[in-house]
């Protein structure tokens, strides 16, 4: 025989139902919380304002037609070939910082120096793991500004 459904049997549904939603709220709101690196701009005002202007600087960026390529090599160092018309660019200065993407480890200024291949090579190793780069490339009064994601 069975009993029959009551008041009680209601109550202890909702509290679990309600206590799983709280439960779960709570973890993703922790979890939100603890792996969130920073703000990418602080007053989203004023960046919206200057959008116009990034968007000029990176088309004339991409007219500058020199073609960039990252790798890691074997030693964790970072690789930069630029071409300019398929050659290879001599003569830049190459400067980087490489940002955890989490900003659990510091952050660690890169400088380059020609490898002999037509390429750029950084002094400085990157540590294991998943890295940001933001690298900056000057040549003659022209800049390239780049931001890529190495693992």
């Amino acid at each position: 025989m069975m009993r029959p459904f009551t008041g009680r049997h209601m109550l202890a549904i909702m509290l679990a139902f309600f206590g799983v939603v709280v439960a779960v709220n709570m973890l993703m709101a922790t979890l939100a919380s603890i792996t969130f690196g920073g703000t990418v701009v602080d007053n989203s005002y004023v960046a919206s304002q200057r959008f116009n202007g990034w968007l000029a600087k990176g088309r004339a960026q991409e007219r500058l037609g020199w073609a960039t390529r990252l790798r890691l090599d074997g030693g964790r160092r970072v690789g930069v070939a630029i071409r300019e018309d398929e050659t290879a660019l001599a003569g830049a200065e190459l400067h980087a910082v490489a940002r955890h993407p989490l900003g659990r480890a510091p952050d660690i200024a890169l400088d380059f120096r020609p490898d002999g291949s037509g390429s750029y090579v950084s002094l400085t190793a990157l540590p294991p793991g998943r890295w940001t780069l933001h690298l900056d490339i000057r040549r003659g009064g022209r800049q390239k500004r780049l931001i890529e994601t190495l693992s």
